[in-house]
């Protein structure tokens, strides 16, 4: 009983929420367990304009287990099967806590397609060309995108060659090596660390609290702030109940 009425909750708040663009409904009233979700895909990917739908199953012991999801539409991308719609993601195994839910494990797929990860592939073929031939990843993925999801049909790249038009090399090797060429170059910025950068942009937070809602697809400025509109101090670790709230802060 305890399960069904979390669904309910969560069904009743995602149709609520008119910002998001994260939408399930279940398959049978009579089987809150299995349900049907959608997204779009985001803007500036292969994937933009298109509808993505996820078939979600929920366990038993559902939240304290993640829900198991795979994609119905097929889609070429390296963190998903392009065979069985199988997923690839760390939200949806071991790094699943209670306090998320059927709409965060959506909007983390949504992320998966705007950051997808070759390195830890699910489907071999697509990340080999993914790093291989990016230019070819991105064309595949937009045509499965048009004949699988609706996307609009990707309009062929137009090279602008009126810059430099043939035969112009002569004219724009002088250009080079003119007196701008003789300036001396500028003194290069300090360098700082990846590590450095990424405690910079963590404020004081720890990692452990600001990687808890990276995989959830949400920006670290965003959870930033949500940590400092919580009252969180920096500098320590976070209890179940907080990262709840800073959850909730974070869909609204």
């Amino acid at each position: 009983m305890a399960t069904r009425r979390r669904i309910l909750k969560e069904l009743d708040d995602m149709a609520k929420d008119t910002t998001s663009g994260m939408h399930a409904t279940p398959l049978d009233v009579a089987d809150m367990t299995h349900l049907q979700g959608r997204f779009a895909g985001p803007p500036g990917t292969p994937y933009e304009g298109g509808e993505f739908v996820v078939d979600i199953k929920l366990p038993d012991n559902y939240p304290f287990m993640p829900p198991r999801m795979k994609f119905i539409t097929k889609i070429w991308h390296p963190n998903v099967s392009s065979q069985t719609g199988a997923i690839c993601l760390d939200t949806l195994s071991q790094k699943w806590s209670p306090v998320l839910t059927i709409k965060t494990a959506l909007l983390s797929l949504q992320s998966l397609l705007d950051a997808p990860e070759p390195t830890d592939p699910q489907d071999a073929e697509v990340a080999q060309q993914m790093i291989k031939n990016p230019a070819a990843f991105r064309i595949k993925a937009q045509e499965w995108a048009h004949r699988f999801a609706g996307a609009p049909k990707a309009e062929a790249e137009v090279v602008d060659l009126t810059s430099n038009p043939a035969g112009n090399t002569a004219a724009s090797s002088t250009s080079l090596t003119g007196s701008s060429a003789a300036k001396p170059p500028p003194l290069a910025a300090p360098m700082i660390s990846e590590e450095q950068r990424r405690l910079q942009e963590y404020a004081g937070f720890p990692p452990i609290v600001i990687e808890r809602f990276t995989p959830m697809g949400f920006p670290i400025s965003s959870i930033v702030r949500a940590l400092e509109h919580a009252g969180i101090r920096r500098g320590r670790n976070i209890s179940d109940m907080e990262a709840e709230r800073i959850v909730e802060l974070l869909l609204h």
